[in-house]
């Protein structure tokens, strides 16, 4: 991109980051390719971000509500942020080969984590954590879990999946996704936390 010219960009796989014991636990889609592959933090530098991280810190979940660089000084609280792909895939969708070849780092910051609540940002991300359960035997081998804004299901072992539309652009500048709308997900989030 013409304003990122002059930057190095990070240009490989992008990791988690977060709490360490966090409760909380986002699985969003991929780095966004003048995003996280350009800053190597994922929702970071690019507009998505802008969008999560003022809910974040609106729900107590940040310390602010930007995330600009990975050493802009923000911090998690309680809240530890994935990906179901690590690296920008082309035309922002990543193939499910792709999340395959990615999902044992999922598997990795789940069974560190032990999360007590997920947010899926969307519905391929809902698809790769849900693959990701299957296949170390937490959820059964069959069935669908429905995908809408707002939507939750109870994974057990008192953890419960949130679902939320994600934070592209071009959901938070069409309407699809306000951010009241992400703020009652986050909300209702937090009362499961307690």
């Amino acid at each position: 991109m013409r304003r990122f010219q002059d930057q190095v960009y990070w240009g490989r796989p992008v990791p988690g980051w977060g709490d360490p014991r966090a409760r909380l636990m986002i699985v969003g889609l991929a780095p966004a390719a003048h995003g996280g592959n350009r800053t190597g933090r994922i929702f970071t530098g690019d507009r998505s971000g802008d969008f999560l991280f003022a809910g974040l810190h609106r729900a107590g979940f940040a310390n602010q509500p930007t995330s600009i660089a990975r050493d802009d000084g923000l911090a998690l609280r309680d809240c530890y942020i994935a990906a179901v792909a690590r690296c920008a895939p082309p035309a922002n969708k990543p193939l499910p080969e792709e999340i395959g070849r990615c999902r044992e780092y999922l598997v990795r910051e789940w069974q560190l984590l032990q999360p007590r609540a997920v947010l899926v940002l969307g519905r391929i991300a809902l698809d790769g954590l849900v693959a990701m359960l299957r296949a170390i035997g937490r959820l059964p081998p069959r069935g669908a879990l429905p995908f809408g804004h707002g939507v939750e299901h109870d994974l057990g072992e008192g953890t419960r999946l949130f679902c939320s539309f994600h934070v592209s652009q071009q959901n938070t500048f069409t309407g699809k996704l306000t951010a009241a709308d992400l703020d009652a997900v986050l909300l209702r989030v937090r009362a499961h936390l307690g």
